[in-house]
Order: structure tokens, then sequence, then C-alpha cells
């Protein structure tokens, strides 16, 4: 009888800091207070769908980390395996864009309880029974070396146990400031993983062949990550094309080392929250590989779901699976339901 599905999430979460009704930070005399974090975005997806979630991080023990933690646990998800400790959480400013000017993030998050972590802080081999799956994120290891080594120590034993390692790539360049470089530390974390979430930018960050500008396209540059990373059995992404803040199209496309599958172009018009769009993207898709679809249609779920966030304020996605299904399924009329 196999296992029933939990997925496991792992990374730091932050309180995010945003001046209401699309102003600036200088112009605005108070600020919405929410909490998210990629890692555990997707957690608080999968939780969403009916899906047995949990996210493990390290919070302070102080009043921003008790309510951090709360409200991961308010949004159905399971903390058991946090580590507490550490003297602040971490804290970004958004500012919302609008038409031509674009969302701004801000990162106040050095010195922060995750940043400081180690890997005695987390019993790996306990906090991973009974799970099936396994989903991290390029932002934990750019955190810092003690985040690196406790992601590490998780990962080997989610091979030795057998548990499916996801993993969305996302490099980010200005989080790389304790003095290791991506092309150091990512490639031994991605032999650990199952399923790439990864652009063609984020797959030529950690390729050892260069890339030619004539093969600068998605398809190429998968076919050498896999060939680099051949535990790597499948890669998916999004396309995004912006119109402007508050209008974008947004499409799937994934490669399984033989074959390429793509959706059709959603329209998000008008934007609310785009911010967790692509945490939203690997629920969605992660709920269609734990349902046995087919690639098409998990990647069809994923697309769908991260066009749903796009309509929900906050860095995590709320919808339910009835939205998941009418959406995904064409239905994106957003009519009164009664």
């Amino acid at each position: 009888m196999s296992k029933p599905f939990e997925c496991v999430t792992f990374g730091e979460v932050m309180m995010r800091l945003s001046p209401p009704n699309y102003r600036t930070i200088g112009q605005s005399t108070a600020l919405d207070i929410t909490y998210g974090g990629g890692e555990a975005n997707v957690s608080i997806g999968l939780a969403s769908l009916g899906m047995r979630a949990r996210h493990v991080s390290k919070f302070p023990d102080t009043a921003t980390g008790r309510a951090a933690e709360l409200f991961l646990r308010g949004s159905g998800i399971s903390t058991e395996g946090t580590a507490t400790g550490g003297a602040r959480l971490g804290l970004y400013f958004l500012e919302m864009g609008a038409a031509a000017r674009p969302s701004k993030v801000t990162y106040d998050r050095a010195g922060s309880a995750f940043a400081l972590c180690d890997p005695a802080d987390f019993d790996w081999e306990k906090i991973l029974e009974g799970t099936t799956w396994f989903h991290w994120t390029g932002i934990t290891p750019a955190i810092s070396q003690g985040a690196t080594e406790a992601l590490l120590e998780a990962l080997q034993v989610c091979k030795a146990k057998g548990i499916t390692v996801s993993a969305d790539i996302n490099y980010r360049k200005n989080l790389w400031k304790y003095g290791k470089t991506v092309k150091e530390v990512l490639p031994e974390l991605i032999s650990y993983t199952d399923i790439a979430i990864a652009s063609k930018n984020d797959m030529k960050e950690v390729l050892e062949a260069s890339v030619s500008l004539e093969n600068d396209k998605f398809l190429p540059v998968a076919q050498l990550f896999m060939q680099q990373y051949q535990g790597v059995k499948l890669i998916v992404n999004t396309k995004r094309e912006s119109v402007s803040a508050n209008h974008n199209y947004l499409s799937g496309i994934a490669f399984n080392g033989s074959e390429v599958f793509e959706t059709k172009k959603m329209e998000i018009v008008p934007i609310v929250d785009r911010i967790g769009g692509g945490d939203a993207f690997a629920a969605g898709f992660i709920y269609g590989m734990a349902q046995t679809f087919t690639i098409e249609k998990a990647l069809q779920y994923g697309v769908a779901y991260s066009v749903l966030k796009h309509s929900v304020p906050g860095d995590a996605n709320l919808a339910t699976l009835a939205d998941l299904e009418m959406v995904a399924n064409g239905d994106t009329s957003g009519r009164l339901v009664r």
C-alpha cells in the first residue's frame, strides 16, 4: 500500500510590509503586514488544495516569530520540526506596481534567525519520516552556509528514503553574499533533485557548458541541463508576457528528456498581487503530479493555479481545488458564485 501524500518544504519565512492602495513607501504612513516565503507558499498552496503539507524553518522566540509561525498554521499547514532561536525575523518591503510602474521589493533579512540556522537544528530522519515529496528553492542556499548545509542533509535523507524531490532553481543574484557562488553550491543540491522548475537563465547559471546565442532557447538549454544533471527527469517552467504591471499573459512549458509540452496562454488582467505566482505554479503542478495526471494536465493545473494567485492578495495562494478546476477547465469568466 502506498504512503499517503505529504509534502515538506524548507526555507525562510519573512514578514512582508507593504503600503496600501498602490502607494510608494515614501508616500505611506501605514504598512500592511502578512507573511510568506517561496517554499512556505508552496505548502500553503497545497494545503489550500486539500493536500497534507508541512513547512520547516527557524523562527526567533519573539512576537514576530510567533506570529509568523501562527500564520503558517492558520493557513492549514504543519510546522512540526521547525527550530526556535535567533534574534529577529527577516523582513521585506513591497511596493505594488501599477500600469508602467513595476512592483519593487526591498529585503531586510541579514542576520535573521533562519540565516543563522545550523544543520543541528533539524532532525531530518524524524522530520521526513512518512513524507512522499520534498520541495526546495535556490533561495535557501543563497542565504547562508548553515542553511545550505541543513538543506543538503535533508536532500541526502530524501535520497535514502526514496522521497520525490522538486526544486525551483530560482537564481537571485543579489542574495548570494556570504562568500559562495551559485556554481559552487547548487550543482550538488541539484544532483539530488528529480523535478526542476527552472527558466533557461536559471539553468545557464549552473551549467558547466556554455550556451551559444543561437541555442539560447528553453529546449537546447534544457537538454544540456539534463545531460549534466542526470537525476533530473523533468524540467518545467512558466512563460510570462508582460503588457503592464497589471496585465500579463502566462503559459507553461515542460521537457521530460524526449518531448516538449506547452500550455495555451492565459490572460491575467487586472493583477491584484503577482508575488508568489511562481510558488502557486509549483503547488498546482505538484498537486497534478501527486494525482498521477499526465505532464500536460499537471502543467495546465500549475498555470491555472498561478493565474488564480494573481487575484489573491498576499504571498500565498488560498484558492481552493474547486477554484483551480474551474480555471483549469477554461472557465475564467469570474462570474458570481451563489
